[in-house]
């Protein structure tokens, strides 16, 4: 059977003008920046404004097992799931993540959705869309410009090249800029140093940019944002620097979240896009606080498995945003659950019950997650392929009801909304009640328990083994005054584990945290696992090499 491409449906779409989905939300036209006929910003400022009707919108976030080659769906079931909630009359905003260059040319490709569950323009979300990723790209590298600068015009801060912790960044898989060394050709061209880049989306004025509440809060955490030490080893910050006024006049546009519609004409806030396994893997604050400002029925997804976008959602977005989730959607598909059961890909295809039995322990590992930890009520969506068989779709049913869960087929890929009612209806009887969420941890906590109750009930682990480095880094922390803060793990997003080729749901292992650092701008600690890295490279075949434009300016090849 032949199927149309993502980008080819999403070419054939024939959206409304963005005034039409923006009166969806009661958005007046002075309320908006039309960035061409199908993408706006809005003015953040209504925030400040109270809901014209009183109520409080129902907050659904919608994540997944830990994702496999074999394909999971979390933004297409969020998009076809707010359609679903669409086509049965309940007023419906989304609110999701920007996509990243890195990706999109890389191994995952684009991040809009697929088959009829998608939002537009599609090509556009994927590339450079409203400008934000090189607004952030920008913001970092000024602060970078200005340590160096400092340290060349006399170094009156008394910074210690040998310890800035600040990098450079690029919106791009660039293994080769990983570590550099700087500052060559002679005293006029600064001071030579080791330095490096990180991809965009693992900066900490991405992470501030995506946690703050408004202007005047953005630009305090980019003051906040400790980039180096001195040579008697004090912490040195961006406000020493006077670097955060700037920052924030790069950032003043970029913090207007971004308004699209899917397919079907759902209003879409795009916005923001940290990674997930090395940052907090949420849209922003302010793009989900405007849905829910103008929508009854709000849905939000989190990066990657609930292990890590889930977890950080509550645990670092909801805390700092004052948020309530009413209802979790964890998505999983039958190909990827065999995988998780050891299928091989090529075969993953045909009915295989033992594997499948084999592979459920990881979904329901999550499930048993945001159930019995964080205390949502949650459903489980099975992301319909035409080779899955009756018999296979029973028994993910069968598991998930012993768990006490219900699972619904969602067949939004190939009929957009319509797919996704069974699974709206299901979402609206959930969140019926008042949420019952809980935190994982107490801020009061220590950094290192808070670590310690991540790896033991999220991922399952036995225990955490801490290096050298890692506790050093931990009790200096905390000395500075930041002990309070939540913690950010970054760990493969394709285990439990911190061994990505552990698949399934592991016990008796250990989680090695080999690095910390702190993050005081955006307000969280990142424990370092594995061998994660902040700048990931391009595949043998990156996706780059299928991507072309026409003379008229048609892409091909983006998916």
């Amino acid at each position: 059977m032949a199927y149309k491409s993502d980008i080819e449906i999403a070419q054939e779409a024939k959206p409304q003008r963005i005034e039409e989905i923006a009166a969806k939300l009661g958005l007046r036209d002075e309320d908006i920046e039309l960035y061409g006929k199908y993408k706006a910003k809005v003015d953040y400022n209504l925030l400040n404004q109270p809901r014209q009707d009183g109520k409080e919108a129902k907050l659904i976030l919608v994540t997944a097992i830990n994702p496999t080659p074999a394909g999971e769906g979390k933004t297409t079931t969020t998009i076809g799931l707010a359609d679903g909630l669409s086509k049965i009359g309940k007023s419906t905003a989304m609110a999701l993540r920007e996509p990243s260059l890195g990706p999109v040319f890389g191994v995952k490709g684009g991040a809009a959705g697929g088959g009829y569950a998608q939002v537009v323009p599609m090509e556009d979300i994927n590339l450079h869309f409203t400008g934000d990723f090189h607004a952030i790209t920008s913001a970092n590298n000024l602060l970078a410009a200005m340590i160096d600068n400092h340290i060349y015009q006399g170094n009156e801060l008394n910074i210690d090249p040998r310890n800035i912790i600040w990098r450079r960044c690029l919106d791009m898989n660039d293994r080769q800029l990983r570590n550099v060394v700087d500052g060559l050709g002679g005293k006029a061209n600064g001071t030579p140093r080791e330095d490096g880049f990180d991809i965009s989306v693992a900066s900490e004025v991405m992470a501030a940019f995506c946690l703050s509440n408004n202007l005047t809060e953005l630009k305090e955490k980019l003051g906040d944002i400790m980039v180096a030490y001195t040579y008697d080893n004090k912490p040195v910050y961006a406000r020493d620097l006077k670097a955060q006024g700037a920052m924030a006049a790069l950032l003043k546009d970029a913090l207007k979240p971004n308004l699209v519609q899917s397919l079907e004409g759902t209003p879409a806030f795009i916005h923001g896009g940290p990674f997930a396994n090395i940052a907090h893997g949420c849209n922003s604050i302010v793009a989900t606080k405007m849905a829910m400002h103008r929508a009854d029925y709000v849905i939000t997804e989190a990066g990657f498995g609930a292990d890590l976008g889930a977890e950080k959602f509550f645990d670092i977005k909801c805390r700092v945003a004052g948020m309530k989730p009413n209802a979790v959607v964890i998505v999983a598909t039958i190909r990827a659950l065999k995988y998780n059961g050891g299928v091989a890909r090529e075969d993953l295809d045909v009915e295989n019950l033992e594997a499948l039995e084999k592979g459920l322990p990881n979904l329901l590992k999550h499930v048993e997650n945001m159930k019995n930890i964080f205390n949502v009520p949650s459903v489980v969506a099975i992301n319909h392929r035409y080779t899955d068989t009756d018999a296979e779709v029973k028994l993910v049913e069968d598991r998930c009801k012993e768990l006490g869960v219900n699972s619904v087929l969602s067949k939004v890929w190939a009929d957009g909304g319509a797919g996704g009612v069974d699974l709206a209806n299901e979402v609206v009887r959930l969140t019926e009640g008042e949420s019952t969420f809980e935190f994982l941890y107490d801020d009061k906590m220590s950094l290192k328990n808070k670590i310690t109750a991540i790896s033991k009930k999220v991922y399952g682990a036995s225990g955490v083994d801490f290096s050298a480095a890692a506790n050093r880094e931990l009790r200096k922390i905390t000395r500075m005054g930041y002990g309070h803060l939540p913690i950010c793990m970054a760990k493969t997003q394709y285990s439990l584990t911190d061994d990505a080729k552990v698949l399934g749901r592991p016990e008796d292992f250990t989680i090695s945290v080999r690095e910390v650092v702190l993050n005081s701008g955006a307000g969280f600690v990142v424990a370092i696992t594995g061998n994660i890295l902040r700048m990931p490279g391009l595949p043998k075949v990156p996706a780059a090499e299928v991507i072309d434009v026409d003379d008229k300016g048609k892409i091909k090849g983006l998916f």
